[in-house]
């Protein structure tokens, strides 16, 4: 297997992953898939994967599982009591749950990444129903037809709202949802110019919003000739939107989007290394699913530039603490600690989202990561598969701090710790001077702390 990028062509990057003697398909790679893929997975989970081997867990992930109607139902349930009270952190709270529990981590994780691309804000949309709305309409469409995501996120009263585009009429065209559509959702910078933006926003003239609906009104529908990207006629929304996703360079913006969120914080590949991906694109009608298999099974997945080279989002950090040790916690005060850390759910700062990588990490927010692993770990309400976390450990017979510190690394640890790290951790659990189930505690709240974990 490849050691750097250097190693790789723009073609071989995209082959499926063999594994070798010298490079298993183990727990550690398995580990590796479920942060990316997921949030992160326990031990049971893991050994499954292993067993599939990496091109059958990640069609595993792809595909609807048994389970997953009958928890959709339940959360339709949740949500329903949820929105009674109208509060959108409690809704973020209800995300963090479906979050924790869902049988289709990768569905839920895609879900996340399009609310980061198309990024609405409850901050400023109040209305907790109207956000519920299109954080179902991400789902619905997540891992299928980024053309019809793209028509329904047009059309979202939520998104309308938040980029004050509730009325859009012919005499004066409202120019945002076109600029945000050509420059943060389909194109890019540079793909367009300021008149495309000016006929694009002709072509939304009457599409408004009305008691919380979207509505179409004629009669302030600009039917006149628009000009938008070299191609001119009496365009209305959808056929102004269907020009822009005939782009290339669509698929290209939206693949490049994809191998950041799912590969690597700081790779900026070439055009050659994504035509690859946006070529499948194109060739499945726009559909993200294929995509995300070509990525998640890839060589270039499993390689030195991709191990250990995304930053946790405070997200995946509680959700995956939360997966990784099958606890259950107190997910409204989980939302307000990921607020401080800055990444409540349903809360992006701004219409570009959250900006991820290195931004998540400075001296404060280590210290708040590392206490919000302590509070999750020792609050009494914490419960680890149902029972206290030293008990739960004694299901998979950790006896020795060897075998504990090894476990927990494999776990949460995308990088190997040193010789070093993992010797003083071994010598903290075995010093006797607390209770061993305190000690357990304390040894998460350090693993916590430390560089490595903060790494996805």
């Amino acid at each position: 297997m490849p050691n750097t990028l250097a190693d790789l062509s723009p073609e071989e990057a995209w082959l499926p992953f063999e594994p070798t003697s010298g490079q298993p398909f183990d727990r550690r790679l398995a580990a590796h898939l479920y942060r990316r893929a997921g949030f992160a997975a326990n031990t049971h989970d893991l050994d499954e994967a292993v067993k599939r081997g990496p091109q059958s867990a990640v069609q595993r992930l792809l595909a609807p599982v048994s389970e997953s109607r009958a928890f959709d139902d339940e959360m339709q349930k949740f949500a329903k009591l949820t929105l009674a009270a109208n509060n959108p952190e409690l809704l973020a709270a209800w995300w963090l749950h479906r979050m924790r529990h869902t049988p289709a981590p990768l569905l839920e994780k895609t879900t996340l990444f399009w609310h980061g691309h198309f990024a609405t804000s409850a901050a400023k949309v109040r209305d907790a129903g109207l956000m519920f709305q299109q954080n179902q309409l991400l789902r619905q469409h997540a891992l299928g037809s980024f053309e019809d995501l793209v028509r329904g996120i047009a059309r979202d009263p939520a998104m309308l709202l938040y980029l004050d585009s509730a009325t859009n009429r012919k005499n004066h065209p409202n120019e945002n949802f076109a600029r945000e559509v050509m420059e943060l959702f389909c194109l890019g910078l540079g793909k367009y110019s300021e008149q495309d933006i000016q006929q694009l926003a002709r072509c939304f003239t009457g599409w408004e919003v009305q008691h919380g609906v979207f509505r179409f009104n004629s009669y302030q529908h600009d039917g006149g000739i628009k000009k938008v990207l070299g191609k001119s006629g009496q365009f209305d929304g959808d056929e102004g939107l269907r020009i822009i996703l005939q782009q290339p360079a669509t698929a290209e913006f939206v693949c490049a989007k994809l191998v950041q969120f799912f590969v690597s914080d700081e790779l900026d590949l070439p055009a050659e290394w994504i035509a690859p991906l946006a070529r499948r694109f194109r060739d499945e009608r726009l559909t993200v699913a294929p995509v995300l298999e070509t990525i998640l099974t890839s060589r270039l997945f499993y390689s030195t530039a991709s191990l250990g080279c995304k930053v946790r989002s405070p997200v995946e950090l509680g959700v995956g603490l939360l997966r990784a040790l099958d606890a259950n916690a107190n997910l409204v005060q989980l939302a307000g600690r990921l607020r401080e850390l800055g990444q409540m759910p349903l809360f992006p700062p701004n219409v570009k989202g959250w900006n991820g990588g290195r931004t998540w990490i400075d001296s404060s927010s280590l210290l708040g990561r590392a206490n919000l692993v302590r509070a999750v770990i020792e609050s009494p309400e914490t419960r680890f598969g149902g029972v206290t976390l030293d008990e739960y450990l004694d299901r998979f017979g950790l006896k020795s701090s060897v075998a504990v510190v090894d476990w927990l690394s494999e776990l949460f640890v995308a990088t190997p710790l040193s010789s070093e790290v993992r010797g003083q951790l071994i010598e903290r659990l075995e010093r006797g001077d607390v209770p061993r189930p305190t000690a357990v505690k304390q040894l998460v709240h350090v693993l916590g702390s430390l560089p490595e974990f903060q790494l996805a």
